[in-house]
């Protein structure tokens, strides 16, 4: 293996279709550097024009949540009622809310 492959790493990638729209992650690319990454991303998700923006992110960089954090990690606030909708009483002849 070569050096340039060895220090080439994955790197997320993130499409913007239009502006103004939220960036959709739309794959990986492999690549030693950001610069790099950002034209080998351009090469394989942009090619067909439709994209504005584009963010890469290494993938070292992704911390996520495991899948045993399923039960606690994702259970709704029960100790803050105030976030749930049902907590508030709209006043009677309010509209268009």
């Amino acid at each position: 293996m070569t050096e340039t492959n060895d220090r080439m790493v994955p790197w997320e990638v993130f499409v913007q279709p239009r502006a103004g729209a939220p960036h959709e992650h739309a794959g990986n690319v492999h690549a030693a550097d950001a610069e790099m990454a950002l034209q080998n991303a351009r090469d394989v998700y942009a090619r067909r024009g439709n994209v504005v923006s584009i963010w890469v992110v290494p993938a070292a960089a992704i911390h996520a949540s495991r899948p045993e954090d399923t039960g606690p990690f994702f259970d709704p606030a029960d100790d803050k009622p105030y976030r749930h909708p049902s907590f508030y009483k709209v006043p009677h002849g309010t509209r268009n809310i």
